[in-house]
């Protein structure tokens, strides 16, 4: 089972967003079941009409107001945590894609599959992270290697935190620890106190104690 961190940050809002994602796929899914069931097993052509059109109304509604209630509770996490900013976009419906800026020093592209994460890119604060296009670019890497070892570690971080049946305590550790990067290069390795090797900075967090540590110096 993953550990969980217990480090004194509280993301509970984050949480909600995620839950509210959920619900919100669970509204869209009635809209689609209804249009699929159409009109059946009603009485009156007359009635069936009425009774679908009353139904599919108040499905679209329950969308609405998911939609609202996501985009409230991610506002509510960009006052929260003054060093870190997250702006939510649904380039494909309801699928969430989360922007996180951290501080100045990063951007991570937060890629969600209902409730869970499926993938993070990670790159510098003043690169771009968008496509021509206008959208989210979740396909290319960084084009410094101090980033593109963040993106491996978060990804690492994924597995380590991986705990089905609790995927928001997966996202409040997730993001927790990825909070700890806002000192990528201010924090020295605990192991060998240097700021850099190989003209990098510590690029690993323990996933327990959140300490800064070089690749070669963490094993």
């Amino acid at each position: 089972m993953a550990d969980v961190l217990s480090v004194g940050v509280n993301l509970e809002a984050f949480s909600q967003a995620i839950s509210a994602i959920q619900a919100l796929r669970s509204s869209v899914s009635r809209v689609f079941d209804c249009l699929k069931d159409g009109m059946r097993n009603k009485e009156t052509l007359e009635g069936r009409e009425k009774a679908f059109i009353a139904h599919f109304q108040d499905n679209l509604h329950s969308v609405n107001r998911d939609l609202k209630y996501v985009d409230d509770v991610i506002s509510r996490i960009d006052r929260m945590f003054p060093e870190m900013s997250i702006q939510l976009s649904r380039p494909n419906g309801t699928s969430a894609m989360l922007l996180v800026t951290l501080g100045k020093v990063l951007k991570v592209i937060v890629v969600m599959r209902s409730l869970f994460i499926d993938r993070t890119i990670v790159k510098g604060y003043h690169e771009n992270v968008y496509t021509e296009d206008g959208k989210l670019d979740i396909w290319s890497r960084s084009n410094y290697q101090v980033f593109q070892k963040v993106t491996d570690h978060a990804t690492t971080a994924l597995l380590h935190y991986q705990l089905p049946q609790m995927p928001d305590v997966v996202v409040r550790s997730f993001m927790t620890w990825l909070r700890s990067y806002v000192k990528l290069f201010q924090a020295p390795c605990q192991r060998c106190g240097k700021f850099l090797q190989d003209g990098l900075p510590p690029t690993w967090r323990d996933f327990r104690t959140l300490e800064a540590f070089h690749d070669t110096c963490r094993q």
